[in-house]
């Protein structure tokens, strides 16, 4: 990865960071269902509109808009949604801790189906290395619900999971020849009309009318900065660097919100958050591999 790539994801990070924190206003009055489709539904609005002022052409092949409509599927609705579900009853820290087991869990999906991201000792190592540095960061002490709410728990897990196939399934968008932006709004456009009917169903129109100013400026933080201008970002790093190395960002959104909260709500850095964070930075190293590919360390295929 090279240095305009480091720093891109590392911007990722800072946006994806501030998600669970405006998830977590929008819940006060959103149900999960309302709250993902006018999510996804803004964002889509707000990158279709970037495409049409640039004059870019829309795909019109029908297996380019299935493949959106796949990606919608295992990016968008299923993650966001389960996020969301989950942080009804657990914290913004512990759902950010399970969502950071996504490199892990892309580590295995890439190995398995991506002939050049094969699993290696490194990559393997660095993902545990990594996590261990989020558990650090975030503090132990936000486990201590961890046997409570297992439902919720559960499901989190399970956007990580999604996330990871999202990931590889991505990839293909390159063959197609299709560019980032276009898969990033091409993916948000079917997930908010796929998702539409379920959440008229479950939740009925009411829901996403009448909500305070609060509410209103934190779904517009969590669609234009942290879902279209993200998902910018997310599809051109894809492209470039592949899934491992980009669901590396889940191991940094934590970093980024702890250091948002030094800068901007005055809070104290602690050795523990100092010692994550160097666990994570050494988690990352691992899996970009060159540094520990000099030292002679194996980095074939494990078997």
């Amino acid at each position: 990865m090279t240095k305009m790539e480091w720093a891109l994801l590392l911007g990722l990070s800072v946006l994806w960071g501030g998600s669970f924190f405006f998830v977590e206003i929008a819940l006060d009055e959103l149900p999960p269902l309302s709250l993902v489709w006018i999510r996804v539904s803004l964002a889509a609005i707000v990158l279709w509109g970037y495409i049409l002022l640039t004059g870019q052409k829309l795909p019109k092949k029908f297996s380019i808009w299935l493949a959106f409509g796949t990606m919608g599927l295992l990016n968008n609705i299923l993650p966001f949604s389960l996020i969301a579900w989950g942080q009804q009853d657990i914290s913004a820290g512990l759902a950010s801790i399970l969502n950071a087991t996504t490199p892990l869990f892309t580590v295995l999906v890439a190995g398995l189906f991506l002939s050049d991201e094969k699993l290696t000792g490194l990559k393997f190592a660095g993902t545990v290395v990594g996590f261990s540095g989020i558990l650090l960061l975030i503090g132990l002490d936000v486990l201590e619900g961890l046997g409570g709410n297992i439902g919720a728990q559960l499901v989190t897990l399970c956007a990580a999971i999604s996330y990871a196939f999202a990931g590889v399934y991505g990839r293909r968008f390159k063959r197609m020849q299709v560019k980032p932006v276009t898969v990033a709004a091409g993916q948000l456009a079917m997930s908010a009309l796929i998702l539409l009917p379920v959440m008229l169903i479950v939740d009925g129109g009411d829901s996403i009318v009448n909500h305070s100013m609060k509410v209103w400026l934190a779904m517009g933080g969590l669609a234009i900065f942290s879902t279209a201008l993200a998902y910018f970002v997310y599809f051109r790093l894809l492209e470039s660097v592949g899934a491992s190395n980009l669901l590396l960002v889940t191991f940094l959104i934590p970093v980024s919100a702890i250091t948002l909260g030094i800068v901007f709500l005055g809070e104290s850095l602690k050795a523990s958050n100092i010692a994550g964070m160097l666990l994570i930075g050494l988690g990352m190293s691992i899996i970009d591999g060159r540094l520990w590919t000099k030292s002679k360390v194996e980095t074939h295929p494990l078997q």
